[in-house]
């Protein structure tokens, strides 16, 4: 059997992420600009699969232009200096039929851990255009002071402003090359 390569079709994907904020409200947001590919032993399933994924910090989208600027400066990201964040597979498990535990190395502002997230294969179509087309939804959470975003504010209440936990929320569709 002959691998399949796939790139990310940006134009019906989302990268997408929220935390806590305040304890009690999830602030949702998004990464714009990114790329990501994969290869696969055939084109029906992710068994086999090598895939890699490369954020720019500069492009996250919270839907509020102060927040962003914050995150991208060096409380957090310090996008100046680390404008990526990658992930790179190293193991992919398939659990039942169309699920999969996808293990990897997450590199955040120089920082690289190992890290599993949970994939539903959607399967696989051609579109009217004639690509051959698959969708994964992904999710999985990190904790960002393990990849050191660790600014955080105490809140008069009790408890912090930002929480640590990141849920990611990521849908994509690959296109075969």
């Amino acid at each position: 059997m002959s691998e399949v390569k796939w790139s990310i079709d940006p134009a019906h994907s989302n990268v997408g992420f929220k935390v806590k904020h305040m304890m009690f409200t999830n602030v949702k947001g998004r990464f714009d600009e990114y790329k990501a590919s994969a290869t696969t032993a055939d084109e029906d399933t992710l068994d086999q699969a090598n895939l890699t994924f490369e954020a720019q910090i500069g492009s996250i989208n919270t839907g509020n232009t102060d927040r962003d600027n914050h995150l991208k400066s060096n409380d957090f990201f310090d996008a100046e200096k680390y404008p990526t964040l990658s992930f790179k597979s190293t193991d992919v498990v398939n659990t039942n039929a169309k699920n999969y535990q996808i293990k990897g190395d997450l590199t955040i502002k120089g920082i690289t851990n190992t890290v599993t997230l949970n994939a539903e294969y959607s399967g696989k179509l051609v579109d009217p255009w004639g690509n051959v087309k698959c969708g994964l939804i992904i999710e999985g959470s990190i904790n960002r002071k393990d990849f050191g975003l660790n600014w955080n504010s105490a809140l008069e209440s009790g408890g912090v402003l930002v929480g640590e936990e990141v849920r990611l929320d990521i849908e994509v569709q690959l296109v075969k090359s």
